[in-house]
């Protein structure tokens, strides 16, 4: 475990200083052993067979659903007052493994009437679709016509629920889910992208704004960012620049956080990243925000482009979680595979796991109440003893797959690759 990238990470968060280290003392935790399963205990030799039943048993019950029939029929979901309504187009032959989804969120944002919002959402149907060769591609209309208009509460659980429903009625790749965004759009990607960051193979924030969330939570996930040279409207293009430069130490010191950063040339607000051809942008980010050196070369900056690099590794070895960074709305409490409920929203979890030592490594700070640890046969070797270790504590324990804790994940994600068999609380 990189202790140094948990203690670093905290202290540029809570003082934004990137690449600064200062060590804190972790929190006090204890491992609990899971119950016994019983007559719930699954054989581990058959667990494959026993995650791919019991997939098939939720998608054959959600596809009955009343409700998502109606959703998918009528391109409408309804959470609370809200209503979300979004675009599908499928585009091209289906690969392999399923389409690629692409997300793509619209411009405009608050408005005195919804015409403006529906005028962009009418744009962004065609905006990003156009030179795209295959995938699903689905523009989602803002939740309301406020300035975060992608990113009300209620937006979350809605791209939760919008990503299961293209599971499983659009043969998508959970591995290969995109979010893109122009303008207020690219403002939702920062938001959605950095709460919902385990969702997505990779991300593409054009024009938009941070209004300052952390980026930590982006360590396993790529994201382009764009801005104008010229779009100094709430600093957008400085401020780019900026996180661009954030992200740049965190991946030269902690590895992770792959990303990409393009200051259009001789740009405002609006430029031309809705095709896949070479346009001009900074050569060096650094030395145009400092230095006003504009240099520049020919990039494809075209989001799919970019995006289609990456799939999603949904069980990484390592990972972090920002707990301040969260969406308290959302339904689903898990990261990756650590869970933890919301009234858990502050200090970093780092998790990492060897299966072959068949050891899980757990550090925090300033974690403020208990969370789990799920794991299934892909990280762990249930036929063995399992070590946790959370603090330098460490607990051995024998960890008997549940068809429960199978049966509650693969409904709490709606995604075959976050199935686990055992749940193990940290309190």
């Amino acid at each position: 475990m990189k202790k140094q990238l948990l203690f670093a990470l905290i202290y540029a968060v809570s003082v934004g200083a990137a690449g600064m280290t200062a060590m804190a003392d972790t929190d006090a935790f204890h491992v609990e052993a899971p119950e016994d399963p019983g007559e719930y205990a699954l054989d581990a030799d058959t667990l494959d067979q026993e995650r791919l039943d019991a997939w098939n048993t939720y998608r054959e019950a959600a596809l009955d659903d009343d409700v998502l029939k109606e959703e998918t029929q009528e391109c409408v979901m309804t959470f609370g007052e809200v209503q979300m309504r979004y675009y599908v187009a499928v585009i091209g032959d289906k690969p392999e493994d399923g389409y690629p989804l692409y997300i793509a969120m619209h411009g405009g944002g608050s408005d005195d009437t919804p015409d403006f919002n529906d005028e962009q959402w009418d744009e962004m149907k065609e905006y990003y679709s156009d030179e795209l060769e295959c995938g699903v591609y689905v523009a989602v209309r803002g939740v309301r016509d406020t300035w975060d208009t992608h990113f009300n509460p209620e937006s979350y659980p809605l791209y939760d629920r919008l990503i299961r429903y293209m599971i499983l009625t659009q043969d998508v790749d959970p591995n290969r889910v995109y979010l893109e965004g122009f303008s207020a759009g690219g403002d939702g990607v920062y938001a959605i992208g950095t709460r919902m960051a385990d969702c997505f193979a990779a991300l593409n924030m054009s024009s938009g704004h941070p209004n300052g969330v952390e980026v930590v939570n982006l360590y396993r996930t790529p994201i382009q960012l764009q801005a104008g040279e010229y779009d100094d409207m709430y600093d957008r293009n400085t401020v780019t620049a900026e996180y661009g430069l954030k992200l740049d130490e965190y991946h030269g010191v902690y590895g992770g956080f792959e990303h990409r950063t393009l200051i259009h040339y001789d740009c405002g607000h609006n430029y031309d990243d809705s095709a896949p051809d070479p346009i001009p942008v900074m050569k060096d980010v650094k030395a145009w925000l400092e230095n006003g050196d504009r240099s520049h070369e020919d990039v494809d900056s075209f989001p799919p482009d970019y995006m289609d690099q990456f799939t999603r590794d949904p069980l990484p070895e390592d990972i972090i979680w920002d707990l301040s960074t969260r969406a308290d709305s959302r339904e689903v409490e898990s990261w990756y595979y650590l869970k933890a409920p919301y009234t858990i929203n502050s200090g970093i979890i780092q998790a990492a796991y060897s299966r072959d030592n068949n050891l899980v490594l757990v550090d925090t700070n300033g974690v403020d109440g208990e969370f789990s640890i799920l794991l299934n046969e892909k990280m762990v070797d249930f036929s063995q003893p399992v070590t946790i270790v959370v603090n330098n504590e460490e607990k051995v324990l024998n960890l008997v797959p549940d068809w429960r804790v199978l049966m509650e994940t693969t409904a709490l994600r709606g995604d075959p690759n976050y199935q686990f068999e055992a749940e193990v609380v940290v309190r």
